[in-house]
């Protein structure tokens, strides 16, 4: 049983201004607009990272979750933890023996995909979601994935940046949050150099730290692998998003470059 992740959301104010920096800074390209986010008031934009995604949503009406979640976060933010999973029956089956509600049930046979987004207040740190490919060739690393269409393969671009390594949640008790998604994802936890709790995924790390910018729980950065270090800078130089020579600032997360 793996758990891969395969897609990072962040919910920001413009989407055109974010878009513009994550294609200048990270030097990818979008390659889909899904339509059936507006069922909760969003927008949205998917780049691919390798064979992940980094998407933004963008409220287009008052008063919708994800507005009012960038709004108790002070601004652009990690929004999204999504994995991949092989047996999605069996997530949706634990998810009761730990106390977690899902807030979102999704059965799309004619699509070949079937997924849970976990309620956050059970999970803390972020939406946390597990979904299954069921098409054929759906378990392959870097096969189809729904949310993304079924054209995104032409559009990656891994010159600048090749993948996300991993995803950084923040709070004020790491330790304890840590111990929360290890029992959802069903993964022991370790610790990295740092000292950091962290759980391996087959693809990637999830990393656990405490939360020092005044924004409280999140997902407050993601890892990307880093192809061509000094294009990332040049760009976030252009469009204001750099920190360090390691870290850059895109869509309200921290990007350390690795």
């Amino acid at each position: 049983m793996w758990l891969r992740l395969r897609q990072i959301a962040v919910v920001a104010e413009d989407l055109r201004r974010t878009g513009v920096d994550i294609s200048t800074v990270l030097g990818v390209e979008p390659c889909f607009t899904d339509p059936g986010v507006g069922v909760f008031g969003l927008k949205n934009t998917l780049w691919p990272i390798g064979t992940q995604f980094l998407e933004v949503v963008t409220p287009v009406q008052a008063d919708t979750a994800g507005g009012r979640y960038r709004d108790r976060r002070g601004g652009d933010t990690g929004y999204m933890v999504i994995t991949q999973c092989d047996d999605v029956e069996h997530r949706r089956a634990h998810m009761p023996t730990v106390g977690v509600r899902i807030a979102f049930d999704m059965h799309y046979p004619d699509h070949g995909h079937s997924g849970i987004q976990l309620h956050p207040r059970d999970t803390g740190g972020s939406f946390f979601e597990m979904d299954q490919m069921t098409m054929e060739g759906g378990n392959e690393v870097g096969g189809p994935w729904t949310p993304a269409g079924k054209n995104w393969q032409p559009y990656v671009r891994t010159d600048v940046v090749s993948g996300i390594s991993a995803a950084e949640l923040q709070s004020p008790e790491p330790e304890a949050l840590a111990r929360r998604w290890s029992e959802i994802a069903e993964i022991d936890l370790a610790a990295d150099a740092a000292g950091n709790p962290i759980i391996e995924l087959d693809n990637a790390t999830l990393r656990f730290v405490e939360a020092t910018d005044g924004r409280g729980e999140g997902l407050g950065g993601i890892d990307v692998t880093t192809v061509d270090r000094e294009a990332v800078l040049a760009g976030a130089r252009a469009r204001g998003c750099y920190i360090s020579d390691d870290q850059v600032a895109v869509a309200g997360l921290r990007v350390y470059l690795r």
